[in-house]
């Protein structure tokens, strides 16, 4: 049960070892751009080209859907980034549970949007955990675990397909120790628990007031949605590849500090940050010193 492309290394994993897949269940297709054109998820299309069944149900609690899973009499159901919750009688199911790929460094970041939260808070790693899966948010016995490095010039968008292909690795891995019947859940620690909820456009819009580091990981987490946003004279401005600055600045946060073919750099709250990449209101994402080209930007004023 998978939809992004999160899940689509977990799907290819299980069908490159052989493993015997017998069903995928995915999200509906939904109208995507801007011409509104019907899109099948990025694991539907990786099932129809193994010549797996798909079923896209726009219900999951309901005696039907529960009947045609019994149908294939499965042993385990493999959860990755699926993007509902599942109710008890679905997790009761197949003779082994389900079994979920979570994006974090469980008992943190329980929730919808695990990596882009470990990025906003300044994680210095995110990681993967394969869970046994029971009626809570993502409060199931881990049963494996894995992490990565994250770099200050790292985005959600390096992040989640590295992370992707580290769950899927670790996904095989736990089928073998249940195959050997080596399999050691442990308990999470509630008390170290933390959330991590759906991300909103609300996210996105930069407040100049806050650390220059702070605001490097609100538009490196964002990237790429709901990408962080301030205004120019009344105009959208979302920056891109932000480098902090650690120096003093006597300027009102927010202001635009210099704008040349270095980049663009901004007071905030605490310390400078720098921005190489640009994209204004209507126009394409571009370096700085490509934009000013035909584009100047004021010094003095400040943004939002």
């Amino acid at each position: 049960m998978g939809t992004p492309e999160f899940a689509v290394p977990a799907l290819r994993s299980l069908i490159d070892s052989g493993e015997n897949v017998v069903a995928v269940v995915t999200q509906p297709d939904r109208p995507k751009g801007r011409g509104r054109v019907l899109t099948p998820p990025p694991v539907k299309v990786v099932a129809q080209g193994a010549g797996i069944d798909v079923l896209q149900p726009t219900k999951i609690r309901t005696e039907n859907f529960l009947d045609e899973l019994r149908a294939y009499q499965t042993d385990i159901i493999l959860v990755a980034a699926y993007g509902r919750i599942l109710p008890p009688a679905l997790l009761a199911l197949p003779r082994l549970g389900c079994i979920n790929v979570h994006g974090s460094i469980l008992p943190g970041y329980r929730g919808a949007a695990p990596i882009q939260t470990a990025i906003l808070r300044g994680e210095k790693e995110a990681g993967v955990t394969i869970m046994q899966m029971d009626a809570g948010l993502d409060t199931g016995d881990m049963l494996l675990m894995g992490a990565l490095p994250v770099g200050d010039h790292d985005t959600s968008a390096t992040m989640i397909p590295r992370l992707a292909e580290l769950g899927a690795k670790l996904l095989l891995q736990v089928l073998e120790l249940v195959a050997q019947g080596r399999l050691e859940p442990k308990k999470q620690d509630d008390s170290k628990a933390s959330l991590a909820p759906p991300l909103t456009k609300d996210d996105a819009l930069i407040h100049w007031h806050n650390s220059a580091s702070a605001i490097s990981c609100q538009i490196r987490a964002l990237d790429p949605w709901p990408l962080a946003h301030t205004s120019y004279e009344g105009k959208q401005l979302k920056p891109f590849c932000p480098v902090v600055i650690h120096e003093p600045c006597t300027e009102p946060p927010g202001t635009i500090v210099r704008a040349d073919r270095n980049g663009l750099v901004i007071a905030c709250g605490q310390d400078l940050i720098l921005f190489t990449e640009i994209q204004f209101e209507g126009k394409k994402r571009m370096p700085v010193h490509s934009f000013l080209l035909g584009h100047p930007i004021k010094t003095g004023v400040v943004l939002g």
